[in-house]
């Protein structure tokens, strides 16, 4: 696989314990407007960080709060395939989500990075908008 430009880095997803209160904080520090996204595996917690960058928090059962990076890939099972082979363990084999598929790496010089493929967008029926995540 040959990547002729850079992948850009779509979204960041803060992983938590305390859900509430890294919410209340980041919107009384930041301004970060929130909405909350139900899905079939639980919910989180969408966040609009400005400038059309997408974040989200969700709560589990994290040692320590970390940020983890989404990066957008063309193809997922490639894609993870050759952080494999450049050493990296898959944590997270690709997987199909409401609005795209993710696999999660990890490598001990670099820490762990989410890979993206988003789906195609199409518009909400309830409300005819992006989710907020995608604004």
């Amino acid at each position: 696989m040959h990547m002729s430009s850079p992948r850009p880095v779509v979204h960041l997803e803060l992983r938590t314990g305390d859900h509430a209160r890294a919410s209340a904080f980041y919107a009384k520090l930041l301004c970060w407007r929130q909405e909350l996204i139900e899905a079939g595996s639980g919910s989180c917690l969408a966040l609009g960080l400005g400038g059309g960058f997408g974040g989200g928090i969700v709560e589990c059962g994290t040692a320590r709060p970390v940020w983890l990076p989404y990066v957008q890939a063309g193809q997922i099972e490639e894609s993870t395939e050759r952080a494999r082979q450049l050493g990296a363990s898959v944590l997270l084999a690709p997987r199909e989500g409401p609005a795209g598929w993710r696999s999660v790496i990890s490598a001990p010089q670099c820490g762990e990075l989410a890979i993206w493929q988003p789906k195609p967008w199409r518009p909400s029926l309830n409300t005819g908008r992006k989710p907020l995540a995608w604004r």
